[in-house]
């Protein structure tokens, strides 16, 4: 399969051998991959990440990337290299989601477990709580 943007037309090339049902749900897929993709090249998120370590008192990553392959997880850090990962299901998201995320993933950078340390990190967003419950609500959307 295959999804490329021509204009404002998404080409979708898929195996003739796919059932109609198939075929609808790999088109709504790609199409949602590309907008996706539009979005992500928006936003600069080691900029961001690097304002909110800043700004929070948090370590500062050595890279942020996005990624494609987080079905479940909202991002992932590797604290031995500093490396963030963010999904991409983030991009279409309000900004302080996609902060709260961010902070999350910093926060991990400087202690490893969910602890009472680690959530005092966290909370330094003022919007912690509030984003908290809007990536709930999400994760209960898509399991519904």
């Amino acid at each position: 399969m295959q999804a490329r943007q021509i204009g404002e037309v998404v080409r979708v090339t898929i195996p003739a051998s796919m059932t109609k049902a198939e075929e609808d749900r790999w088109v709504a897929e790609m199409v949602r991959r590309i907008e996706r993709h539009q979005h992500t090249a928006e936003i600069d998120l080691m900029q961001r990440a690097l304002e909110l370590a800043s700004r929070y008192g948090l370590p500062a990553p050595a890279e942020v990337r996005w990624v494609d392959n987080q079905q479940f997880r909202w991002g992932s850090c590797t604290p031995v290299d500093g490396s963030v990962r963010i999904s991409s299901r983030l991009a279409g998201f309000p900004a302080w989601v996609l902060d709260y995320v961010l902070v999350h993933e910093l926060a991990h950078l400087e202690v490893h477990h969910h602890d009472r340390r680690f959530w005092e990190l966290v909370d330094r967003y003022p919007r912690s709580e509030r984003a908290r419950g809007y990536l709930l609500a999400k994760e209960t959307e898509a399991t519904a």
